[in-house]
């Protein structure tokens, strides 16, 4: 049965994703003098803005002080990463990963997607937090995706499509699961992409239901009608999502081109190509 992503469970997955990586009680630390003064520092760092010189240098302090404190390594990496310095930020990252892998694996591995399209290590990152991990392993650090879906996506870019539609399926039919803002998105754009149009129209409506917020979803709706000759709907999708793209209700990210992502030259070609085919009918 599909379930409704109701206030609460996004609530719940925001959550989740905020408290991941919220800084560490520095009281826990209070038997080693030295990491208890690392942690310290690495609140004065945070009270900057990410990335400031003043930063980066408690991180420094606090790495210097504790060179275990697995959190200062990870916080000062973010900056390099969104700054395109992603050797400076793989070695911090990994000292991170090394030294707490249950905290961070998931989180390089989520950026290694995001950031990098490295599809190979993220799935090797996510596999590995799955083997080590009793529990669930959570969502991506944005908190649209659960690290299941971001693995199967990995898998859909290097070609293993049943492999990433069965990952999601299985995903889905877990009664505890709180559905993600595009689950269903690429769901239906993994079927298209396996020649099973009606099966990707299923669940673009399905996605409709839970998230009519994309043009995407209309825009791959229209192909799979197209796929079965159905011309009409073909059009009409076309034109929901030129519309629905004009008024900015598109995927976005603030440092990547999100998977499955379309633009507005997509559709207005394959709004052209569905008049043009209109006419030699006519």
């Amino acid at each position: 049965m599909f379930r409704s992503l109701t206030l609460a469970a996004l609530f719940i997955l925001m959550l989740t994703a905020v408290n991941l990586y919220a800084p560490p009680n520095c009281e826990i630390y209070k038997n080693d003098p030295n990491c208890y003064k690392s942690c310290q520092e690495a609140m004065r760092a945070i009270s900057y803005r990410q990335g400031f010189w003043k930063s980066q240098k408690h991180f420094d302090k606090s790495i210097a002080l504790c060179p275990a404190f697995a959190y200062s390594y990870m916080e000062k990496a973010v900056p390099y990463l969104k700054r395109g310095d992603f050797i400076t930020w793989k070695t911090l990252i990994d000292k991170a990963v090394a030294l707490a892998p249950l905290e961070y694996l998931g989180y390089r591995g989520w950026c290694r997607l995001q950031f990098l399209r490295d599809y190979e290590g993220a799935i090797k990152d996510i596999e590995e937090l799955q083997k080590i991990s009793k529990y669930d392993i959570g969502y991506c650090q944005t908190g649209d995706y659960h690290l299941i879906v971001a693995l199967a996506l990995c898998y859909k870019e290097t070609g293993q499509l049943e492999k990433a539609k069965t990952l999601i399926e299985n995903l889905l039919k877990q009664t505890n699961y709180h559905l993600g803002l595009y689950d269903y998105y690429h769901l239906g754009v993994i079927e298209l992409q396996l020649d099973k149009p009606q099966k990707a129209i299923e669940y673009f409506n399905q996605q409709i239901k839970i998230n009519d917020y994309l043009a995407e979803t209309y825009y791959y709706l229209a192909l799979a009608h197209k796929k079965i000759n159905q011309q009409k709907a073909c059009l009409k999708n076309l034109r929901q999502a030129q519309i629905f793209y004009k008024n900015g209700k598109i995927m976005t990210d603030a440092y990547a081109e999100p998977i499955d992502k379309i633009y507005l030259e997509d559709i207005e070609n394959e709004i052209n190509k569905a008049n043009l085919e209109s006419l030699d009918k006519g």
